[in-house]
């Protein structure tokens, strides 16, 4: 029968190797990390920016429906400095009126604007008790109306809403041709 020796020699990794593994793993975890919030902060960004973009289609498709319904009469899709009911310069964004528009002169002045985020303590969406953002005043929305040179039966609509959230400024603007005709 053989009998096994034990090396006197033990192999394992030294105090220094065991720091150098330590302080390179710890930097890719921390590499990781920043990424991960980069992420996170590119993410929230985005979310704004849809919310603009949403606000933007809203007054846009409000202008629509006037003409298309003849809430409006073609001549009145202006601004009030041109003679129509859509608010010259930046406003802020508000509940529309009893006109159903937004950015005219009865807006609700006492129902500022807000987005649901979520729902409240009854874990319910759509109930009073649901977790809003408010957009003023950190939002501002801009309805140009100009007179197309070539066609006088067609306007230039252009919606810019401003913004600056968390210290970051950011502009959306969507232009769209309206017509006389429906």
């Amino acid at each position: 029968m053989k009998t096994v020796q034990a090396s006197s020699k033990q192999r394992g990794f030294t105090l220094l190797e065991t720091l150098i593994a330590m302080a390179i793993l710890s930097f890719g975890v921390l590499s990781l990390a920043s990424f991960f919030s980069q992420g996170l902060r590119s993410s929230n960004d985005l979310q704004i920016q849809l919310i603009a973009n949403q606000k933007a289609q809203q007054a846009l498709e409000t202008i629509f429906t006037a003409r298309n319904t003849q809430l409006l009469t073609f001549a009145q899709i202006q601004n009030v400095s041109k003679g129509g009911v859509f608010l010259d310069g930046a406003q802020p964004l508000l509940a529309p009126g009893p006109d159903g528009l937004v950015g005219t002169g009865d807006d609700d002045t006492s129902n500022p604007d807000v987005v649901v985020i979520g729902p409240g303590a009854d874990k319910i969406l759509g109930t009073a008790d649901d977790k809003v953002l408010p957009l003023n005043p950190w939002m501002t929305r801009t309805i140009l109306i100009q007179p197309v040179n070539t066609y006088t039966d067609m306007v230039l609509v252009t919606v810019t809403i401003n913004y600056t959230y968390q210290g970051k400024a950011g502009v959306v603007t969507l232009s769209s041709y309206v017509s006389a005709f429906s």
